[in-house]
């Protein structure tokens, strides 16, 4: 401090200093702010890029003889007749005919061109419509994954494509459909009602979807009224002392276990102990019940210890029971509060694939289950399959399935703040 400075000085320059250093602070904050959202702007530009394809299949018109004796469509009163017809060899003369191939070499190399799942949709649509039996009719059949990763991976001047295992001959025969416009690309309807597939091209979300959606049902039935009764009887029944404080620092603790640990407990106690049977959606509500009533239970006591004590003690006074009080007053108060909190433990649980691959859910299963003790996979899981398959076609597989669960999870955290904005009580 020189002698010619006076104390205002001082604090000017203290204060200006102090200005810059809260100026510099706030846009480390903005940018640390534009980073993240610049971070999820390009995770959802890539998932998005490489997932909407997904819900695209590539198919080729071909006209079909519906013969029923070239079919063997002979006894149609016989239940099993169109399970035993030949509509598979059917579609293959169809195409050599379209292609003019009679060669056996080009046949076998023509026949990769179509998917295994075009006979089931031609079977479906004429057991469906039988009237079409012994007519010529033009149907898309369904392409080989190879066809659609090439079709799709087109440029706009049609030169630069992913050939794959594709041969000089094949790419000259779909250049030839191309050129009769026979090949084109539709709405993916596969994908949502079916279950999985090792045929890239036939595999759909609809066996796991189910599987999610047993497993968090079991979740929900378990862990909501069990967390909120705990909630409940440490908020205003249990005695303050150290052994409820030694229950409140494990549930606090148990919050932040990591998942796969509940997947150890799961596998070590109802698979190993009880014998229950693995890969099914029970086992996996009973592992992720575990693992989200930490959550439930904390959220519940925050929205008990919200209600202001008032309303306890106004009911007290008019003569009602502490159990009147609690259930006739807090909960009421406190539900809005206790809703959130699951259903974000219910959004966490979704999005869970550690736990469940623990106890076997990481199984290749391709009906959709019928119930909770049915053999099912989960919609992370099934990601994590597609993901390490080493089939191209799978890539846009594994986006659009990401690309789904992310939607369950942004209206599970959307109904969460509507529920919470449109019942919570300010006091």
């Amino acid at each position: 401090m020189s002698k010619n400075e006076s104390t205002i000085d001082i604090v000017n320059r203290n204060l200006a200093k102090r200005y810059r250093s809260e100026k510099r602070f706030r846009w480390y904050g903005i940018a640390s702010v534009l980073f993240g959202l610049t971070c999820v702007v390009v995770l959802f530009t890539d998932i998005i890029g490489k997932g909407y394809k997904g819900f695209l299949s590539t198919e080729i018109y071909l006209s079909v003889d519906l013969n029923a004796q070239d079919l063997g469509l002979t006894d149609l009163e016989r239940k099993d007749v169109y399970l035993m017809a030949d509509f598979e060899g059917q579609i293959k003369r169809s195409l050599y005919q379209e292609l003019n191939i009679t060669d056996r070499r080009d046949k076998r190399a023509a026949s990769a061109l179509i998917s295994s799942g075009a006979s089931y949709s031609l079977r479906d649509t004429l057991k469906a419509n039988p009237e079409l039996l012994n007519t010529m009719q033009g149907f898309w059949l369904l392409a080989d994954d190879d066809v659609d990763t090439w079709f799709k991976s087109r440029s706009a001047d049609g030169k630069e494509a992913f050939t794959g295992r594709l041969s000089e001959q094949q790419l000259t025969w779909l250049n030839g459909l191309l050129d009769k416009q026979a090949l084109r690309t539709s709405f993916n309807t596969t994908f949502f009602t079916s279950g999985d597939s090792r045929e890239p091209e036939m595999a759909g979300i609809l066996g796991a979807a189910a599987g999610s959606f047993f497993t968090v049902l079991v979740t929900l039935l378990l862990s909501f009224p069990i967390g909120v009764s705990a909630a409940v009887y440490l908020e205003e029944y249990a005695p303050k002392n150290r052994w409820t404080d030694l229950i409140e620092v494990n549930i606090n603790n148990l919050a932040a276990v990591p998942s796969i640990i509940f997947g150890l407990l799961g596998l070590a106690i109802f698979i190993n102990f009880f014998e229950m049977p693995r890969s099914i959606p029970l086992v996996g509500g009973l592992v992720l019940t575990l693992m989200t009533l930490p959550t439930i239970i904390i959220s519940s006591r925050a929205a008990i210890k919200a209600v202001p004590p008032s309303i306890r003690e106004a009911a007290l006074g008019l003569g009602a029971s502490k159990m009147q009080v609690v259930l006739h007053h807090v909960l009421p108060l406190a539900m809005p509060g206790m809703l959130t909190g699951t259903i974000i433990g219910m959004a966490q649980a979704l999005g869970e694939t550690a736990p469940l691959l623990m106890i076997g859910m990481v199984a290749f299963v391709v009906d959709v289950p019928g119930g909770i003790m049915d053999a099912a996979t989960a919609l992370p899981v099934q990601i994590y399959l597609w993901a390490d398959s080493p089939e191209r076609a799978f890539v846009e597989k594994t986006s659009a399935a990401i690309m789904v669960l992310l939607g369950f999870l942004f209206l599970m955290n959307t109904l969460a703040v509507l529920l919470r904005r449109k019942l919570e009580r300010r006091w």
